[in-house]
């Protein structure tokens, strides 16, 4: 006579409280998280103050920097995308202010970067403007351009021209444009309200308000600025 196994019975589960239940989800925090917060706290509580620091550095330095750039820096500003093959740049604009804080702008058909500091130009002009509104412009078929020192040196075909309608001719000329002054030791054609002129060469200064020649030279005054002679009413 067999028997037949007696059924189990499953042990009731135990019921946990909401409580219980919510405590159980949440984990504890690894050690390692806890270190990285830690250190990140650390970091912030330094750098937050640091980079403060520097903002206001920077705002109060900032008028500084700016006009420092402004008399020592000449902006190039391409009108054109350079030829990255030749390092040419087509109708570039050199702009920068003298030792007075006057402008003065260097044009050109092209220019070339042939060093550092160096600059070949086509057809280069070059125009000083004073406080008193008065302005000078000079120009030629060929020119270097220091950028560093703003010196200009041109040749073939230079003319440079006065307001007042004082014109000069001659093969090359260098041009301080910090200075707003110029000299030649080449032969000068002179033209002008006073006549013309011819001599050896000539020395600009005061950015053109003075205009000396060198010797030997030959003068042709208009009859209208020749003064009146003796016993001439």
């Amino acid at each position: 006579m067999s028997l037949a196994p007696l059924p189990t019975r499953r042990a009731p589960r135990a019921r946990l409280s909401p409580s219980d239940a919510v405590q159980r989800r949440r984990s504890a925090p690894a050690t390692a998280r806890l270190l990285r917060r830690r250190w990140g706290v650390r970091v912030l509580k330094y750098a937050l103050p640091l980079v403060g620091l520097a903002l206001l550095a920077s705002i109060a330095l900032w008028p500084e920097v700016a006009r420092l750039e402004n008399q020592e820096r000449i902006t190039l500003r391409r009108l054109a995308t350079p030829d990255l093959e030749t390092g040419e740049v087509v109708d570039p604009h050199y702009r920068g202010v003298d030792e007075h804080n006057e402008p003065f702008t260097v044009t050109a058909a092209q220019a070339r970067q042939a060093g550092e500091d160096r600059i070949n130009l086509t057809e280069p002009q070059g125009d000083i403007v004073t406080s008193s509104n008065s302005w000078v412009m000079v120009k030629s078929h060929r020119g270097v351009y220091m950028q560093h020192s703003a010196l200009l040196d041109l040749s073939k075909d230079v003319v440079l021209y006065r307001d007042d309608g004082t014109a000069l001719y001659t093969d090359a000329a260098t041009l301080d444009l910090h200075e707003g002054a110029a000299v030649s030791a080449n032969r000068v054609h002179a033209e002008g309200p006073f006549g013309t002129l011819d001599a050896q060469g000539f020395a600009l200064t005061d950015k053109g308000d003075v205009i000396q020649f060198t010797g030997p030279a030959h003068m042709v005054v208009n009859a209208a600025s020749a003064p009146p002679a003796a016993g001439t009413p």
